[in-house]
């Protein structure tokens, strides 16, 4: 029973900050995509934030739960937010801001998420351990960073489907973007092939893990130093 009780614990923390923080990732992407002439997510009624609406059940539910019961890193996606590029008055630029927009809300979540840590502190000078409440919900809240930092620097990889590769896209000149922009046929088989392939085939080849660990330590480390928690 305290190994369940365990388990349980260890999911509670990770998917209900990785709900959240998907869940407002999407809504964003819709939020600019509204603003700047495109109101198909508004249309299809995914500006909510009723999780129902955006949960994905593999990518929300069943893989998160599985990294977090065997101690993996957690994450998880959502069902995209639908965003029509030739529907934004400036399709090329907006969509970068568009693009940008899920990775831009996480990191301002984050910076909300150790706020929240800053408060419980002050609320449980002692340990933790002690408060069972304020336990639960600190342990949410610093893997509410984590993820939300995560999120942001995963997506900005600039391969398809990432937001990274709108942005690149848009950077790009027109006769280099064209070409680019086939790679999307390819982005599925790229991602696997990158994050499980060549793991797999060699450990000390892992090209995700080394260019996203870097900078989500640093970023990482400065969000928890606001609060004392670097290190």
């Amino acid at each position: 029973m305290p190994q369940v009780n365990s388990y349980l614990y260890n999911l509670s923390i990770w998917i209900i900050p990785l709900v959240i923080a998907i869940v407002f990732h999407e809504v964003a992407y819709g939020w600019v995509a509204n603003f700047f002439g495109d109101t198909t997510a508004k249309d299809k009624g995914r500006l909510s934030f009723n999780p129902l609406t955006h949960v994905d059940p593999v990518g929300t539910l069943v893989l998160p739960a599985i990294l977090a019961i065997s101690g993996a890193p957690v994450f998880g996606w959502a069902k995209p937010v639908p965003v029509i590029q030739e529907k934004l008055r400036n399709p090329r630029f907006h969509m970068m801001i568009v693009a940008f927009a899920g990775p831009g809300m996480n990191l301002i979540l984050a910076l909300f998420g150790v706020l929240f840590l800053a408060g419980i502190a002050k609320l449980s000078p002692g340990d933790l351990n002690d408060n069972a409440v304020l336990k639960f919900l600190f342990d949410n809240f610093q893997n509410f960073v984590i993820i939300n930092i995560f999120l942001a620097v995963f997506n900005l990889i600039p391969l398809p489907p990432f937001d990274g590769s709108h942005i690149l896209e848009g950077i790009l000149p027109e006769t280099v973007a064209v070409h680019y922009r086939k790679l999307r046929q390819f982005g599925f088989p790229l991602i696997l092939l990158l994050i499980v392939v060549l793991p797999m085939v060699s450990p000390n080849i892992d090209p995700i893990g080394k260019l996203i660990v870097p900078p989500v330590q640093y970023l990482l480390n400065i969000y928890f130093s606001l609060v004392g928690l670097a290190g």
